[in-house]
C-alpha cells in the first residue's frame, strides 16, 4: 500500500541557502544550459536577501518531502512599501504533481497580503509553462516583457503583476 506524503513547510533551515542555489543550478543548468554566471547570481542574490530578511517585511520558505528540501519561493519587501518581489520559486522537477508548487504559492501570497501589501510582482523567463500556470491562476498578470543579455545567451523576461 503507498503512503501519501504531505509538503511540509518551513522557514530557513541550515543548509537552505545551497540547497536553493543547488535546485536553480541543476534544473537551469539541465533545461535551459545555463552555467556559472546564472548560477553565480542566484547565490549572490539570494546570500545578500537572507543577510537583510527582515521578517516584518520578507519571507522564505523551504518545501521538503519526506525529508528532502523539495523546492523554495521568497517574497523580498525590500525597496517597497507597497509591492513585494516574488523570487527564487522553484520546485523539484522529477516531482511534479505532487501540490509543492502550489503550497509555496499559497504561502508566499498568503504572507504577502497578511503583510499589508498592495501587490505582488515577478519576473519569469517565457517558457516556464507550469509555474506561469500557477501565477495566472494567483492573479497575475503580464505587465512587460524584455530581452535579458546577462548569462549565456539573451533570454525573453516576462514581469508579471498580482494586485490585490
Amino acid at each position: 500500500m503507498r503512503m501519501t506524503q504531505s509538503v511540509e513547510l518551513t522557514a530557513y533551515q541550515p543548509g537552505g541557502l545551497g540547497k536553493v542555489v543547488e535546485l536553480h543550478g541543476r534544473y537551469y543548468g539541465t533545461e535551459w544550459n545555463f552555467d556559472l554566471a546564472f548560477e553565480a547570481d542566484i547565490a549572490t542574490d539570494l546570500s545578500a536577501f537572507l543577510q537583510r530578511l527582515d521578517p516584518d517585511r520578507d519571507g522564505f520558505w523551504l518545501a521538503w518531502l519526506d525529508g528532502a528540501m523539495v523546492g523554495s519561493i521568497t517574497i523580498d519587501g525590500h525597496g517597497s512599501t507597497d509591492n513585494a518581489h516574488l523570487r527564487w520559486f522553484i520546485a523539484e522537477p522529477g516531482i511534479t504533481g505532487r501540490g509543492i508548487g502550489a503550497s509555496l504559492m499559497e504561502a508566499a501570497m498568503g504572507f504577502s497580503r497578511e503583510r499589508g501589501y498592495a501587490g505582488v510582482w515577478l519576473t519569469t523567463f517565457a517558457g516556464l509553462d507550469a509555474a506561469r500556470r500557477l501565477y495566472d491562476r494567483h492573479g497575475f498578470v503580464e505587465i512587460e516583457t524584455f530581452e535579458k543579455t546577462d548569462w549565456d545567451f539573451p533570454i525573453t523576461m516576462q514581469k508579471l503583476e498580482c494586485r490585490f
